[in-house]
């Protein structure tokens, strides 16, 4: 008698070694690209405040162990950097909105500005300029109790060094990147920025102040 099964199996399903259904159903709910908008945003902002913010006060640190004129530049550092981080982040991802829209209504999709996948600039926006001042305040808040100079600028070493590799570990581990790769090229082009400002402070400072 003969057997009902296709000589091939059923034509209908297609598997893959070590494979399973759920595995490929997780894989299409999820899609990790749909992260990269915001997780960018928010990971380029963190870095940037963290590393832009420390740089400030090393480098105020270097000619003058004030730790008010540190705090305030520091601070200035914060603000200002925020607002530059959100208007270049609107700016930018404005344009690239005008662009998908422009290429949709080219498709002859609709009107273009209806579909689900466009980028928002106002959150990324958002995201950029709070995840900027996130990472600015680390630097703030390590150096705002500490009166001892010396004792103060290692804190604030410290402290950047710990978030630094948090951010990098952070933003591998959402966006599916190896972490101590991620995490290592972060952690030392914090560490370059902050010694870089800190030395030509220091140098054109002593000459000319």
């Amino acid at each position: 008698m003969a057997s009902s099964q296709p000589p091939f199996g059923d034509p209908k399903v297609v598997t893959f070694p070590n494979t399973t259904t759920l595995d490929i159903e997780e894989r299409d709910e999820f899609d990790y690209s749909k992260r990269s908008q915001w997780l960018r945003a928010a990971v380029l902002g963190a870095n940037d405040g963290l590393v832009s913010t420390a740089s400030l006060m090393m480098g105020m640190g270097a000619v003058k162990q004030d730790v008010k004129a540190m705090i305030l530049v520091g601070f200035a550092g914060l603000v200002a950097g925020a607002c530059s981080m959100a208007i270049g982040e609107y700016v930018s991802v404005y344009s690239q909105l005008d662009i998908e829209v422009a290429q949709r209504k080219r498709d002859g999709e609709g009107d273009g500005d209806g579909g689900d996948g466009l980028p928002n600039p106002w959150q990324a926006a958002s995201a950029s300029a709070l995840s900027f001042s996130m990472g600015a305040m680390v630097p703030l808040l390590a150096a705002s109790f500490i009166r001892e100079y010396r004792v103060r600028m290692g804190v604030v070493v410290a402290a950047v060094t710990l978030a630094l590799l948090g951010f990098g570990w952070l933003g591998a581990v959402l966006g599916r990147a190896p972490a101590i790769r991620s995490s290592a090229r972060v952690l030392v082009g914090g560490w370059v920025a902050m010694a870089v400002t800190f030395g030509l402070t220091k140098l054109i400072g002593g000459n000319a102040i």
